[in-house]
């Protein structure tokens, strides 16, 4: 080899080279963080999005059974038993909490 042989890299000054060592960086750090964090702000956000969704649709339908109880069973539910049907609410809601609350995490398998 001869003097004349220098690669491209080797006729850029130390500015250029420090230049374009902390461009990679940059780029570097966004595609391995930034991007990342983005994306899983998305996954959070529809999580978020969903859960409340879900919360509203539960106590939607436990509302409506109650109101369901409360038509169906006439003049039995009146009085100091007006309560009753509220309760049952409650505590099918809290059932289907609890079930819903044991199956997070589980995989399908």
């Amino acid at each position: 080899m001869t003097t004349a042989d220098t690669t491209p890299d080797a006729d850029k000054s130390t500015q250029t080279l420090v230049n374009e060592l902390a461009g990679m960086v940059i780029a570097y750090v966004k595609q391995e963080t930034v991007d990342p964090l983005k994306a899983l702000g998305r996954f959070v956000a529809f999580g978020v999005i969903g859960s409340i969704l879900i919360a509203a649709g539960g106590a939607t339908l436990t509302l409506a059974a109650v109101r369901a109880a409360q038509a169906e069973t006439g003049g039995h539910l009146t009085g100091s038993l007006t309560w009753v049907p509220y309760v049952a609410g409650i505590l099918v809601a809290a059932i289907g909490a609890g079930v819903a609350a044991s199956r997070i995490g589980k995989g399908v398998k």
